[in-house]
Parts: C-alpha cells; sequence; structure tokens
C-alpha cells in the first residue's frame, strides 16, 4: 500500500524527532530581539491561561526557591504567591529589561533575581531549586534535551520540573499548518513542529503528568517530578 505524503515525512522525522529547523543561541536573540516591545501583546494573550495555571500550580507545589527559565518580559511574575522566591533567567536582554521593569513597577519583592543566562548550562549549584518551571522555552532552546539535564541538575531531588509548551500534532490540519510554518522557525525564534519526543526519553513521557490548556488545547502543561 502506498504512504500519503503525512506518513512517509512522518516515517523520516520520527526517529531522531527533530524540528526541521535548527536554533542557536544568536537566532533566538536575534528573534526576541524583535519581539521583545510586542511580545505582550501579540502572545501575551494567547498564553495567558496556560500561564497563569502554571504559576498556580508552581504555587500549590511544596518548597519555596523557584527557578523560571525563559522568565521573557516577566508576564508570570505577578503570578506567583509571595512566599516563593523567585529567580527567572532569560537568553535576551531585551526581555530582561522589561522584565525587570514590570517587577519593580509592581513592587514584586519576593523576585530575588532577573539574570541573562544560557538555560542550557546555568550557573546555579546542584539542587538549589525546589521547582523549576518552563513556559514556552522548550521549543526554542537549540538543545531541549539538554535543557532537561540542566533543570534536573539544579532541582533538588524529590522537586518538581514543569513545563508549558506547544508540541507539536501527530497528525491532521494542523500537522500541515506546523510543518509549513517550520521553515520560518529562525525568524519566529520557535520550533512550530516540535515533538515531544525531542525533549523527553520514552520513559520520562511514561512517568510524566500531561495536561491540555486552553485556548483549544493548543499548550500542553508536563509535570515531572525530579
Amino acid at each position: 500500500m502506498s504512504q500519503t505524503l503525512e506518513q512517509r515525512v512522518r516515517a523520516r522525522r520520527l526517529p531522531g524527532a527533530t524540528p526541521e529547523v535548527a536554533l542557536d543561541a544568536a537566532a533566538i536573540r536575534d528573534a526576541y530581539r524583535r519581539w521583545s516591545t510586542v511580545y505582550d501583546l501579540v502572545f501575551g494573550g494567547v498564553s495567558s491561561i496556560a500561564r497563569k495555571r502554571a504559576a498556580g500550580m508552581v504555587n500549590s507545589l511544596p518548597g519555596r526557591t523557584v527557578l523560571e527559565v525563559g522568565v521573557g518580559t516577566g508576564l508570570a511574575l505577578p503570578c506567583y504567591a509571595q512566599d516563593k522566591r523567585i529567580v527567572g533567567i532569560d537568553l535576551s536582554s531585551d526581555m530582561l529589561a522589561l522584565a525587570r521593569r514590570r517587577a519593580a513597577d509592581l513592587g514584586l519583592r519576593n523576585v530575588d533575581g532577573l539574570l541573562e543566562m544560557d538555560a542550557e548550562a546555568t550557573e546555579f549549584e546542584d539542587g538549589q531549586f525546589d521547582t523549576a518551571v518552563a513556559m514556552f522555552v522548550a521549543s526554542v532552546v537549540p538543545n531541549p534535551r539538554r535543557l532537561l539535564a540542566e533543570l534536573r541538575r539544579v532541582v533538588r531531588p524529590g522537586g518538581d520540573i514543569l513545563f508549558v509548551n506547544h508540541f507539536a500534532a501527530e497528525g491532521g490540519p494542523r500537522w500541515w499548518v506546523e510543518r509549513a510554518m517550520a521553515p520560518m522557525s529562525r525568524r519566529l525564534g520557535w520550533h512550530p513542529d516540535f515533538a515531544t519526543r525531542a525533549l523527553f526519553e520514552p520513559a520520562e513521557l511514561a512517568a510524566a503528568e500531561f495536561m491540555q490548556m486552553p485556548p483549544f488545547g493548543i499548550f500542553t502543561r508536563v509535570r515531572l517530578r525530579n
């Protein structure tokens, strides 16, 4: 039986589950330099429910120290409980400047630092945080599994790692749209065709908790125990 184009493309992509277009740190910085001034307007609204629910889960978890990876313009910072001590990191200095302004304007005294740092190779100590949360970041970094390995290092044993991200559809109309957008990844600064297998090993997929988030389930929250 002959295969459809979708089946042939999926067969080629599944073994490595890697996005079609690679991103590097320079591409990410360039993209988010362009996005920084309009990020809140363009992306803030569509991601607001998923972001607030993720912060709500962070607030419900044990422990006080929280690392937010890819803090961006700081949209999630006001959502954290005051008893949580927040450190945010991002690769974009332009985004961080806006996050620092937001924290200062809102008087967020539980924000301990907003630092320019590579999420795949941070400068934190082993087990420094109770929780790490990475919202809309996994499909941005050059090496997603290196990101996860770094979060496992900096979160204490028994702590929690949360991701909120768009993961590619397995088929249907959205599959086609995501792959049509894939060549624009460097311009967009993220991978529309990002698969769960690009981030998680099979055993991690089996152990993780998945929850679809609004709007229309385009974002997914994933919880891993460290």
